[in-house]
């Protein structure tokens, strides 16, 4: 279920500038923060996708992707639902392999 937009040489094959971020910060006192491996990740749209997609869901306040380790670190307004998570991630054409 590999739909990934990048080419094998790491490169965006979109030609889409859309490099959404997130910007959002956990203001409440009490937040959870939980770090995913995910698979397919190699460019800046890769990255931006998936936080736009995880950054739609409800109490999620942070995404940070690092594409380099493979890794996704989700804050939220409480514990995730690791399918919930998993199941946008996979709906946007990469894999999460577990929590990291």
């Amino acid at each position: 279920m590999s739909s990934s937009c990048c080419s094998t040489d790491g490169t965006c094959s979109t030609g889409t500038a859309d490099q959404a971020t997130a910007t959002a910060t956990a203001t409440a006192t009490e937040s959870a923060t939980t770090t995913y491996a995910v698979s397919g990740m190699t460019c800046g749209h890769c990255k931006a996708t998936l936080t736009k997609v995880i950054g739609a869901l409800d109490g999620v306040t942070g995404v940070d992707v690092d594409l380099d380790t493979g890794r996704v670190t989700v804050t939220s307004a409480a514990e995730p639902d690791d399918a919930v998570i998993a199941e946008v991630v996979d709906e946007a054409g990469y894999e999460l392999t577990g929590r990291a």
